[in-house]
Order: structure tokens, then sequence, then C-alpha cells
């Protein structure tokens, strides 16, 4: 059966977001890099190692990964910020179709992500500059998530990212559509600052 959604990194971050989604029922195909040796069969070791993900199909190929995604499809990306997300968007934008979205789930600077969304949108491919507040802790438990990028594109995802999301008090969501370009990551550089800034006081 083709996975719901495809996570693209599984550090620490990746990870715990992948055991977060999976663990709300959402059908995961993972994909990690072959690097060895320092990163060798990284998503096998991912589902051997935590029940969440025991029917997380595990891929190493890229374009196995991508077959294996429900159409459109959807694809996060939890990896380095900066050239490496241009690498990884470069390597896989030949496999997809118009319709397909890509999530930057990272700490990107805003004005890249709104070069990216240009630059895919002239492609007929979607995409989301999502910030994520909370560390690995958050990925896990529930993070607050700041979506921006074009409405329709993130209703497409919003009933995974509301299953995952922290709740506040009255048990809302901690998600909410920030708005267009690259808005989401903007608010997340703009929490990142006050967070830094009250850490040092």
């Amino acid at each position: 059966m083709a996975s719901d959604l495809g996570i693209i990194g599984l550090g620490v971050m990746g990870t715990s977001l992948a055991r977060n989604f999976a663990s709300k029922g959402i059908q995961l195909s993972i994909f990690n890099r072959q690097n060895p040796p320092h990163e060798v069969d990284i998503a096998q070791k991912a589902i051997r190692e935590y029940p969440e993900l025991a029917n997380a199909l595990p891929y190493y190929d890229l374009a196995e990964f991508v077959k294996s995604l429900q159409t459109p499809r959807c694809i996060l990306m939890m990896v380095q910020a900066g050239e490496v997300v241009d690498h990884v968007i470069g390597e896989i934008l030949p496999m997809l179709e118009k319709g397909d979205i890509l999530i930057d789930a990272g700490n990107s600077f805003f004005k890249d992500t709104e070069r990216r969304m240009e630059m895919l949108s002239k492609e007929g491919i979607g995409f989301l500059g999502l910030g994520v507040s909370g560390g690995e802790k958050g990925a896990l438990e529930g993070p607050s998530m700041m979506p921006g990028g074009e409405s329709q594109d993130y209703r497409r995802i919003e009933p995974w990212l509301q299953a995952a999301a922290a709740k506040n008090f009255n048990n809302e969501p901690c998600v909410q559509w920030i708005g267009k370009g690259g808005s989401g990551h903007f608010v997340k550089m703009v929490h990142n600052g006050i967070e830094y800034a009250e850490m040092q006081l």
C-alpha cells in the first residue's frame, strides 16, 4: 500500500517527527542517504529501535522512495538548512509530478524558502516552509508548528500536522497556517531570536 507521507532525513529531529507521525496512524516512507561509515542503514535501524515505526517503509534509493508514495505526493525534508536543502530538491525534482508538495521543516532562511517556492511553482510543485519548535522532545511528543506557503498546499497536510502538534490548554493543536511565501520560516526566525535572547538572560 502506498504511503501517506515521505520523510527525508533521519537525524534526531527527523526521527522524532517520524515517530510522532507514525504514532498517529500515518503511513510513512522514510529515507536517509547512505554515507559510510557514518550513515549506514539509518532507516532500518530506526525501525528496529522504535516500535512506532514498525510499519514504516525504509528506503535508501530516492527513486524507489518517491514511487512508494501515494499521489499527489507529500514529502517532508528534515535536513540541514542551506545548500543541503537545494541539493535534495535538485535530486528529487526530476522524480516529482505536478501537484506534489515538498515541505522544508528545517530552520531555513525565509528568503531562501521564497526563492525555492518560486522555482518549484514553475514546475507545478507545491512548497511549504514549516517552522518546528520544541526540539527533540517536542518533535516526538508534540511540537509547535508554523507552516507558510499556499493555503491549498497547507490544507493537504493540515490533518497530519494537527494530529502531531502539541495541544494548548483548550486542547487545540499548536499549528496554524501563517500565510504565503516564507512567512512560516520568518515567524520561526523571530521565535528563535526571542527564545535565544531569553536563554541568554
